[in-house]
């Protein structure tokens, strides 16, 4: 699912001036282990979504590609930063979120996402 929104009514005039819109992405996949300097567990961005999303990088990328999202796995909401990597995005599922849904490598997830534009 993608759908862009206009920002939340409830929002204060100093969001507001910096969001222009609302994308809320939601989409399911497998949690995977990805080898670094530390292990990592994401979650694979399909491409559809990741079109959307690099539709949208250059007015929201803080660096390096990195994109600021509000996440949501199950019940839990975070705050985290997507690692593009080729034509798509990873989605870090960090290790509160897992130990709080009881998540586990192989685990098939919904990952909701919210970019503020």
């Amino acid at each position: 699912m993608i759908a862009v929104n206009s920002p939340p009514a409830a929002a204060t005039a100093a969001t507001t001036a910096r969001t222009i819109a609302v994308v809320d992405l939601e989409f399911s996949g497998e949690i995977i282990h990805w080898r670094g300097p530390a292990p990592f567990h994401f979650v694979v961005v399909p491409e559809a979504q990741s079109a959307a999303i690099e539709a949208v990088s250059p007015l929201v990328t803080y660096g390096w590609g990195a994109i600021p999202v509000k996440a949501r796995v199950g019940r839990t909401e975070f705050q985290t930063s997507l690692f593009p990597r080729g034509e798509l995005y990873l989605v870090p599922v960090k290790v509160a979120v897992r130990r709080a849904e009881g998540l586990e490598l192989g685990n098939r997830v919904t990952v909701g996402l919210r970019l503020d534009v």
